[in-house]
């Protein structure tokens, strides 16, 4: 096999079929707006799949507080995509208010739950994308020791510039 010839060109951008469906994939805000994970190309974007009901999703939403203050200046953007069914939708408002949420919130279309949750219905599932948006991390569940990760990773994804 050779080598490609050298070239003053830049390399076109690789990316994989998956990226791109993941890209497209969407949700709805609380104010009814729609987006997609590519409205946030250059940007370290958190998706943070929860329900209110879910004891781990409350215990991990003050530490998803304290990262949306601390390093959205940086350019982070947590989302968090409800999950909790219909019935759910109607305890957001009081879920806001009682943890002081100022991150984005949302419902994913059901497209976008079945390319995440697939494999796994778990909650929460934290997916870390960074500036090209390609996946960096994603975590099942809560544990203590997954804020000191989750900072650790989303430090990198800043630190990066967009490929």
């Amino acid at each position: 096999m050779t080598s490609p010839p050298p070239t003053t060109f830049p390399m076109p951008p690789v990316t994989s079929p998956h990226q791109a469906r993941v890209a497209a994939r969407g949700w709805t805000m609380l104010d009814g707006r729609r987006a997609t994970l590519s409205d946030y190309t250059g940007q370290v974007v958190v998706l943070d799949f929860y329900a209110t009901w879910c004891l781990p999703c409350r215990e991990q939403v003050p530490h998803l507080v304290e990262m949306q203050q601390r390093y959205a200046a940086r350019g982070l953007n947590i989302i968090g995509l409800n999950v909790g069914g219909p019935e759910d939708r109607y305890a957001v408002p009081r879920f806001v208010e009682e943890f002081g949420i100022q991150y984005d919130l949302g419902s994913p279309d059901n497209e976008m739950t079945e390319l995440f949750m697939s494999d796994n219905n778990s909650i929460p599932q934290t997916y870390v994308f960074n500036r090209s948006g390609t996946l960096a991390k994603r975590f099942i569940g809560y544990d203590p020791a997954m804020p000191a990760e989750l900072d650790r990773i989303v430090q990198t994804a800043l630190a990066a510039k967009a490929e």
